[in-house]
């Protein structure tokens, strides 16, 4: 049986994660049928400037996640500074005060493991160049409830850390470089060709 279609992609990112992820988003397919939301560790206490960096290299439309919201396909959505973003279990974002993990918050692995419970075989979850372990736990989490697991090749990485720990705890279905992360991303979640049979 063919693995179902993600709906939802979640990514992580730290050191070095803006250039990675302004190659990766310059790739995406603009008609893409599934939502993509984002923690990167920045350091900054205002997201507007970093959603604006990402948005020059983007055909999707790039925003700051709101509490409550529930997020819509084909949108990118980014984590504010000083909450950890995650899933309540109808879908809509929630946000989070409690402590940092991992010195940080937003944390990549409390996004990862509450998109693992809300999507289950529907997410895909994305690691990316980064200092930290950040995201490797949360990884491990998407893989156990059936989701897709994608990591950045450690080669490819500006800093290699953040993808090693994923593959080393979580293991990945793909490791690959940005630009063939975005062929397959296009290609799982990329609009239908009209001519398939929708019955098959």
């Amino acid at each position: 049986m063919d693995s179902p279609r993600p709906t939802c992609i979640v990514i992580g990112a730290s050191a070095g994660g803006i250039g990675a992820l302004r190659i990766l988003l310059s790739r995406m397919d603009p008609r893409l049928c599934a939502m993509i939301v984002i923690v990167s560790h920045t350091g900054s206490t205002d997201m507007r400037n970093f959603c604006d960096v990402l948005a020059e290299q983007s055909a999707l439309p790039i925003e700051e996640a709101c509490e409550r919201t529930r997020p819509q396909p084909g949108h990118v959505y980014v984590a504010p500074s000083g909450y950890h973003l995650l899933f309540e279990p109808d879908g809509r974002f929630g946000f989070s005060v409690d402590s940092k993990i991992g010195f940080s918050r937003p944390s990549i692995d409390v996004l990862f493991e509450s998109a693992a419970e809300a999507f289950g075989p529907t997410l895909a979850a994305i690691v990316l160049t980064g200092a930290n372990s950040d995201g490797a736990a949360g990884l491990l989490r998407v893989r156990e409830l059936g989701g897709l697991a994608i990591v950045q090749d450690p080669d490819d990485a500006e800093i290699d850390t953040m993808p090693r720990a994923a593959l080393e705890l979580a293991g990945a279905d793909h490791c690959l470089d940005l630009r063939s992360m975005a062929t397959l991303v296009n290609s799982l979640c990329g609009p239908r060709d009209e001519s398939e049979d929708p019955l098959r």
